[in-house]
């Protein structure tokens, strides 16, 4: 079954490296000599797809190989270029699915850090963030230990925190293009629901799932509500959003930034790490080095 090869540049890269590492690819990588080579602009991007009558296993071996070799030589670095191998399963799919994580990926900011900045607790808190993120920490237990620094602060400061939340860059693009094309979009996360909901609405996201801060009159009381959405959490919700669609798991996309998010990228038909720590980097079949959200949308989806 055949593949595609996409290529997208950072916004600026100059035409002339980006065509340069077109040719190299047709020359030693896994592009065939004479193949044709369209080059289409977005956002400030340039973008290539081609589609190859090559396994997705073998053609995303090759293509790790030429990057690693590309990256090697000094050529290009990591956050110049976003090199996937995207399967038939998902470009040839009637509806597509994307599952995102909040913190870091769809929003800039990491919301327990700023609500902690409000217990003057901040420096602390980030510290486990970052543990738990690079997989050194269990995620349940660190947001636990992180809520319960929470523990006293009025509820007012819910909505100062959203005031300072930021989407990432193409974030807004990313959700259009895709609303656009038919396709849905949820988002899967270790934050908040009462910041969630009004950032979900606002996007028009089809599902938004997070961790329900504990509140009483009108008081955070340090603990989490409910279930904790972890790791597995996310890897649930994205099979089960995807069967009440209809949706095939082999035509969702899976993006996110910390290990809490591996086995939901694992799972979906493509999983991109997007600004990743290395425990998730490694391990991601697309590595989106770049602040560029939108950059999944021209790996999948025609212009």
């Amino acid at each position: 079954m055949s593949s595609t090869f996409v290529l997208v540049s950072r916004p600026d890269l100059p035409r002339p490296t980006f065509e340069a590492l077109l040719a190299q690819a047709a020359e030693s990588g896994p592009v065939p000599a004479g193949s044709v080579l369209p080059v289409a602009e977005s956002s400030g991007r340039l973008v290539c797809r081609i589609q190859l009558d090559t396994d997705e296993s073998t053609l995303r071996e090759q293509v790790e190989q030429f990057a690693a070799a590309q990256f090697a030589r000094g050529y290009l670095a990591a956050d110049d270029v976003c090199l996937a191998v995207v399967p038939a399963a998902i470009t040839e799919a009637s509806r597509l699915l994307l599952v995102m994580d909040v913190d870091s990926t769809l929003i800039r900011q990491e919301v327990i850090e700023l609500l902690a900045a409000h217990a003057g607790r901040e420096a602390e808190v980030a510290e486990v963030t970052e543990a738990a993120m690079r997989g050194e920490l269990d995620f349940a237990q660190s947001l636990v230990q992180r809520v319960a620094t929470l523990e006293g602060l009025e509820d007012r400061v819910l909505g100062e925190v959203l005031e300072r939340i930021e989407f990432s860059p193409g974030a807004r693009e990313l959700v259009a293009r895709f609303h656009a094309a038919g396709h849905l979009v949820a988002v899967v996360s270790g934050g908040f629901q009462q910041i969630l909901d009004p950032l979900a609405a606002e996007l028009g996201l089809d599902h938004a799932l997070a961790n329900t801060l504990g509140i009483v009159d009108g008081v955070l009381d340090g603990t989490v509500h409910g279930k904790i959405v972890d790791r597995s959490t996310k890897q649930e919700m994205l099979h089960s959003w995807a069967a009440a669609h209809g949706i095939p798991v082999s035509a969702t996309i899976a993006a996110g930034d910390g290990a809490n998010d591996l086995d939901m990228l694992n799972t979906a038909g493509l999983g991109v790490a997007y600004n990743a720590k290395p425990a998730l980097r490694e391990q991601a079949a697309v590595k989106l080095d770049f602040p560029a959200l939108d950059v999944i949308a021209d790996l999948v989806l025609e212009r």
